[in-house]
């Protein structure tokens, strides 16, 4: 059966999944045979990265609205019942981090931290500064932001610009010891990184980066790299992908430019990336690599606004594949923004065009997933 067969022969399966979430608005939602997906929270303003508390809270950061929720599904019935304004009036808190029981927010030039915040939903308290000196956000650029297994708090900071030699910090990844204050940048030459994750058995960094504009429908590609080395220079804006030089710039002799593992097609705009780590799905998804791909608006035609899963073998990527898809025809019904490991095993999705939070999860045996 082709791919294209599949994909429309489990529609039903999707929609009945979904049915009761999406009763109110017509929209076809194509999920990969086995998977469901539900409706896990709503009217959460342009819902961006996510962050998971110990205790299983899931905190939800935002760009344009300026706040922060934390939700609770204390029933555990796979919908939030209770849910918790942390933060508002915030200059664009969209990049947000847990570690050890608090809950860190990067805020304007600053990195703010809300301690022991899951005892704390009611009443959370002013935030503590605990780091500062990053670009203003008065320059518009994107930020990601996360804990590494080295204790450190990694920190993705874009360039403000489609293309232009900006000065650092932008256009690079920097990891934090919040202790010293000391900070190392780890890679350079970076457009607009968001998502990054690290492999769970190599400890290595990959991200996702998204390539410049106005070069056609069709290039540059969107990139997936990973840090062998650190310190490492990515190209931007010199060269985009593999090997397309950027007419405006010319890159410096003596510059080495380290080439993307893996290329997305142009303008699928990639700003998440995750290592799935839970147990629920069949094992051939285990430890592999999710992108979401959150959608073209440069383009004739749309692309992206969906979830694929790349499959690595020996630290390469082998083999591209959708697993969730939210564009129906030139309609998109969400943009996935970020993906994150639930508690038991899901994957929460959050969507910034309408505010929403989708649970993936498995529901059918390992024997029909594994017919092909």
């Amino acid at each position: 059966m082709s791919n294209a067969l599949k994909m429309i022969s489990v529609f039903a399966l999707a929609q009945f999944a979904a049915a009761k979430a999406f009763a109110a608005d017509p929209m076809m939602i194509t999920v990969t045979k086995g998977f469901g997906l539900t409706l896990y929270a709503s009217d959460l303003g342009d819902a961006k990265q996510m962050a998971i508390g110990s205790q299983g809270t899931l905190f939800v950061g935002s760009k344009k609205s300026g706040t922060i929720y934390a939700l609770v599904d204390s029933d555990n019935d796979g919908q939030v019942n209770k849910r918790y304004l942390i933060g508002k009036g915030l200059e664009y808190p969209e990049a947000i981090a847990f570690h050890q029981g608090d809950l860190y927010v990067a805020d304007e030039d600053r990195i703010l931290r809300y301690p022991d915040i899951e005892n704390r939903l009611r009443r959370p308290g002013r935030p503590k500064e605990v780091y500062s000196g990053l670009p203003s956000v008065e320059r518009k650029h994107a930020r990601g932001m996360k804990f590494g297994p080295d204790g450190r708090l990694y920190i993705s900071i874009g360039s403000p610009c489609n293309v232009c030699e900006a000065p650092a910090p932008f256009g690079s990844m920097l990891a934090i010891d919040l202790d010293s204050g000391d900070t190392e940048q780890v890679a350079s030459g970076l457009r607009r990184v968001i998502g990054f994750d690290w492999a769970p058995s190599t400890k290595q960094l990959w991200f996702a980066d998204q390539g410049r504009n106005w070069m056609g429908d069709n290039m540059p590609a969107d990139e997936i790299n990973r840090i062998d080395v650190k310190g490492s220079h990515f190209g931007f804006p010199y060269v985009h992908g593999t090997d397309v030089a950027e007419p405006a710039f010319k890159k410096p002799d003596n510059l080495n430019v380290t080439t993307p593992e893996f290329e997305l097609p142009a303008h699928v705009k990639p700003t998440s990336l995750l290592f799935y780590s839970g147990k629920l799905f069949p094992e051939r998804y285990h430890n592999q690599l999710f992108v979401a791909e959150n959608g073209s608006w440069n383009r004739s035609s749309k692309i992206g606004y969906q979830v694929v899963m790349l499959t690595l073998d020996d630290d390469q990527v082998i083999k591209r594949e959708r697993v969730v898809s939210f564009l129906d025809g030139e309609f998109p019904v969400a943009r996935p923004y970020d993906l994150i490991n639930a508690p038991d095993g899901a994957m929460f999705i959050s969507d910034d065009l309408k505010g929403n939070i989708y649970r993936l999860f498995y529901k059918a045996t390992e024997q029909s997933q594994d017919t092909k």
